[in-house]
C-alpha cells in the first residue's frame, strides 16, 4: 500500500572512531591504521512509532482538506482507498471471516485482467473481501476495479463510497475501458440473482446472464480468471424473501433469515463464517479474431467453461470444508 509521507523527528547520530588493537611488527612492515566503526544504531522508542503515525495522520488530513490528492475518470480515490477503505475492511477480513487465499499466482502481475465470480451472502460482502484479497496477498498489491449494479449508485453515501474504492457502473464500456488501461477488473454475473438466492440453493450457481463479460474481454484481448468463493453463503441465511415489502421499498427482495428482522439491528451481524478464495487458471482471449466478440456461440461456450470451472471449484472447496466456522 501506498505510505503516507512521514515528518522525521531525529537524525542518525555521528560515528564514533574506535582505534584497533595493533600488534608489534618488525619495522619493515606496515603499520595497521585505525578504522572508523559504526556505532551501532538504537532501537527506535516506542514512542517514535506513534509519532510516526500522528505525522502521517495529519499530513494525509491536510491533503484532503487542501484537495491535494488526485482522482481518475471513475471517481477512484486510491490514497482513501489504501489508508482508510483498506484499514477499515482489513479486521473483519482477516479476524472476522478469517479468509484463506488459493491461487493468487494466477492473477497476472500486470495488465488488464477480468476477474470473474461467484456472488452470496444476502448482502454483497464477498466483493469487497475480493478486493481485500486481491490486494493484501498479490505481490504487486493490485488493486481491483468491481463492477457493481445501478443500486448501489442510486444509494447516498454508499455511492460515495463506492467510487472512492474504484468501483463503477456493470457496463459494457466501462468495463472495456478498465481492461484496457490495464486495470484488474472484477465482475460477479449473477447478480442479485446469486446473493438473493435461498439458503436451500447455496453453492448452485444461478444463470450468468448473456455472456457480456466474455464479450468485453474478448474485445479488450484479456485473459478471464475465474474464482470461486466459499463461506459467504452462510453469513445470512436467507430463508424467506418478503416480495410485497420489497417492491414497496424499491429492491431486489427483502432478506428473512433466523436473526432479521426479528432481532433489530443485531440482526444484521453476519455470521463469523470461515472463508476460502481461489483464484483459479486464467482463460486467455487474445488469441482470437477481432470479430469473435461479435460470435454467440464462442460467447456462449466460454460462457459455460467459466461457469463450470467456478462451480467445479467450489464443490472441491467445500469438500476439503472440515466445517462452516472452522
Amino acid at each position: 500500500m501506498a505510505d503516507a509521507k512521514v515528518i522525521p523527528f531525529d537524525e542518525d547520530r555521528p560515528r564514533r572512531r574506535i582505534p584497533r588493537r595493533v600488534r608489534a611488527v618488525p619495522a619493515a612492515e606496515p603499520v595497521v591504521e585505525e578504522h572508523a566503526v559504526p556505532e551501532p544504531k538504537p532501537a527506535a522508542a516506542p514512542g517514535d512509532s506513534w509519532d510516526r503515525r500522528v505525522a502521517g495522520g495529519l499530513a494525509f488530513l491536510r491533503r484532503r482538506i487542501t484537495g491535494d490528492y488526485e482522482v481518475d475518470d471513475f471517481g477512484y480515490d486510491k490514497e482513501l482507498t489504501d489508508q482508510v477503505l483498506m484499514s477499515l475492511m482489513r479486521p473483519l477480513y482477516d479476524k472476522y471471516f478469517r479468509v484463506e487465499v488459493k491461487g493468487i499466482e494466477n492473477i497476472p502481475a500486470e495488465g488488464g485482467a477480468l476477474i470473474v465470480a461467484n456472488h452470496s451472502g444476502t448482502l454483497p460482502l464477498d466483493g469487497l473481501m475480493l478486493q481485500v484479497a486481491v490486494h493484501d496477498h498479490h505481490p504487486a498489491e493490485r488493486h481491483l476495479r468491481l463492477l457493481a449494479a445501478d443500486l448501489v449508485f442510486m444509494l447516498p453515501v454508499v455511492n460515495e463510497l463506492a467510487r472512492k474504492a474504484g468501483h463503477t457502473l456493470a457496463c459494457a464500456e466501462d468495463a472495456q475501458r478498465l481492461l484496457e488501461a490495464g486495470e484488474l477488473v472484477g465482475v460477479m454475473p449473477e447478480g442479485f440473482k446469486g446473493i438473493g438466492k435461498p439458503f436451500g440453493d447455496r453453492y448452485k450457481l444461478q444463470r450468468f446472464g448473456r455472456g457480456g463479460f466474455v464479450s468485453t474481454a474478448l474485445r479488450a484481448g484479456t485473459p478471464i480468471v475465474p474464482c470461486s468463493i466459499v463461506g459467504a453463503e452462510e453469513i445470512y441465511p436467507m430463508v424467506g424473501n418478503a416480495k410485497t415489502l420489497a417492491r414497496l421499498l424499491g429492491v431486489p427482495y427483502f432478506p428473512i433469515t433466523p436473526t432479521f428482522p426479528w432481532l433489530g439491528p443485531l440482526g444484521a451481524v453476519p455470521l463469523p463464517t470461515k472463508w476460502t478464495i481461489q483464484f483459479g487458471e486464467p482463460i486467455p482471449t487474445d488469441g482470437y479474431a477481432a470479430e469473435a466478440a461479435e460470435d454467440p456461440m464462442l460467447m456462449f461456450n466460454l460462457t459455460d467453461q467459466v461457469r463450470e470451472q467456478i462451480q467445479h471449484t467450489l464443490y472441491k472447496l467445500l469438500v476439503q470444508r472440515r466445517s462452516v466456522f472452522f
